[in-house]
């Protein structure tokens, strides 16, 4: 005998389904959030005159006088020397500031590295070297003109720019080489 059932009919029941049209509109917008919010690194690099790449042309020896040149290495282990004068980091931008205050225009930093010395440790006394004009300057617009630097019109900028050009010689030295009296570099000015 069959039983029956009182108005109850057989249903399938179906598997619940999960709407995903939504998740991926959700992670799009998340990942253009991250990319806007998110800040990357640039590479700074060091703004330079070189001087002109030309073959043909041999470069003049320029005599300058050993009292308008202030040398400064940078060891292998890292370590700085002014004027063959071993020189700790927070007394380079003093160094500097008095050395290119006290005299004329054809003043010239020289920076003789080692090739076994970091790069951090060579970009950071171009920072410091470049700080160091810049304070300069600085306190001359506020002296001559009487106001910033960045405030100067550019005739001004220039006549405060000529008076403290920023003259930069760079050799690099090989620790194997320096008896033999070889060395390899360039200059760089602006």
């Amino acid at each position: 005998m069959r039983l029956r059932t009182k108005g109850r009919r057989h249903i399938r029941r179906r598997t619940p389904r999960i709407n995903t049209t939504a998740t991926a509109d959700i992670s799009f917008m998340l990942l253009i959030f991250f990319l806007v919010t998110t800040s990357m690194d640039s590479d700074k690099g060091l703004r330079r005159l070189l001087p002109p790449k030309d073959t043909m042309k041999e470069t003049k020896a320029i005599d300058i006088n050993k009292e308008n040149v202030l040398t400064i290495g940078i060891a292998a282990d890292n370590t700085f020397s002014v004027n063959d004068t071993i020189c700790r980091e927070t007394e380079l931008p003093g160094k500097i500031a008095s050395f290119v205050r006290s005299g004329s225009k054809e003043r010239v930093i020289e920076i003789v590295a080692d090739k076994n010395a970091s790069y951090d440790t060579y970009f950071h006394l171009q920072n410091v070297i470049v700080s160091s004009y810049k304070n300069i300057r600085e306190t001359a617009a506020r002296h001559i003109y009487g106001r910033a630097y960045s405030a100067c019109s550019q005739a001004q900028k220039d006549s405060i720019t000529s008076r403290y050009p920023q003259r930069i010689s760079e050799r690099f030295v090989d620790n194997a080489s320096t008896s033999d009296g070889k060395t390899e570099g360039g200059d760089a000015c602006d």
